[in-house]
């Protein structure tokens, strides 16, 4: 197997991996802060097994970058936190299409503080996207839905992405740290900032409780992060980009699969118009539909940046 093909399939498998977070979640029956918690608890444990084992736990962190790193840790942690509850009120399919709207916050981002200007294709891309939010902001969740406060819901899953942008940007300032020692750093901020807030005096009880949120620790973060940087080191970026839309594909499938959540015409038209969106501007589509290389001829995925953790 060459190192594109291995590249392809681990990448799949990490962007597969993120589609089924939302399952686990749900199935935890835990409340939204206390899924985060324990999922920072395993996945720390994960990760230092990891980077212990890769030898990143020595002369590699000074203080300043720890700072940093625990600074995008916060905003992970919120980001986290909001997306697991929008989960509750949207409907996971729902959830991830509008949390998906991830570029467009790192191109604001970008032009607030680094001085970068959105081209026109990029702002007809927003405004593809923006118009994709609306179809879905005015539709009525079907009658097989069981949430309520649906606004509720759609705004935690922009205030997540909002809080995944940030962290983005805050890890500009991480380049050269290993990723698995960031998302380490990371998740022992989510443990240290969420317990006073865990319900620890009751925890979850039962094996499917405790199997979800180990899942999520182990897998949906130690797993997938070692097979998605193993794919950013053997892909070239675009192809990395596209590979990562397979996530909100297969959450799509899986709310549906799972519990039955079936979108309505406007919400389907609304989530295809924000992944295509997001896809067109992550891959430097033309409004003629062909990918346009920057001009130093390098392409950087936005939904998934190779020094950032991944968007589940």
């Amino acid at each position: 197997m060459n190192e594109r093909v291995r590249g392809t399939v681990e990448m799949t498998a990490a962007m597969t991996i993120l589609g089924t977070i939302g399952w686990f979640v749900v199935l935890s029956g835990a409340a939204p802060i206390d899924v985060v918690f324990w999922r920072c608890v395993f996945g720390a444990a994960t990760l230092f097994v990891i980077c212990a084992a890769m030898g990143l736990l020595r002369g590699v962190l000074t203080w300043r970058l720890a700072a940093i790193a625990a600074l995008g840790g916060v905003a992970i942690v919120v980001n986290w936190v909001l997306l697991f509850s929008a989960y509750e009120h949207a409907s996971i399919a729902i959830a991830t299409a509008v949390y998906n709207t991830q570029p467009f916050m790192l191109v604001g981002f970008g032009a607030l503080f680094f001085g970068e200007r959105p081209t026109l294709a990029k702002l007809a891309w927003l405004l593809v996207a923006f118009a994709g939010l609306i179809l879905i902001v005015q539709s009525k969740p079907g009658a097989d839905y069981v949430g309520a406060n649906y606004f509720i819901g759609i705004a935690m899953a922009l205030g997540a992405a909002f809080f995944w942008a940030l962290a983005a940007v805050v890890t500009k300032a991480l380049k050269g740290m290993p990723p698995h020692l960031i998302a380490l750093v990371q998740t022992s901020v989510g443990i240290a900032m969420l317990a006073p807030f865990a319900n620890l005096a009751n925890p979850p009880v039962g094996f499917g409780a405790w199997s979800a949120l180990a899942t999520l620790g182990i897998v949906h973060t130690g797993l997938m992060y070692i097979l998605m940087y193993g794919a950013v080191q053997k892909l070239p970026t675009h192809l990395q980009g596209a590979l990562s839309f397979v996530y909100p594909v297969v959450a799509i499938f899986v709310d549906y699969a799972a519990f039955g959540h079936r979108l309505q015409a406007l919400q389907l038209l609304g989530a295809a118009a924000i992944l295509i969106a997001a896809a067109g501007m992550t891959l430097g589509w033309t409004l003629g539909w062909r990918r346009h290389p920057p001009a130093n001829g390098v392409s950087r995925p936005a939904a998934c940046p190779a020094d950032q953790p991944g968007p589940g």
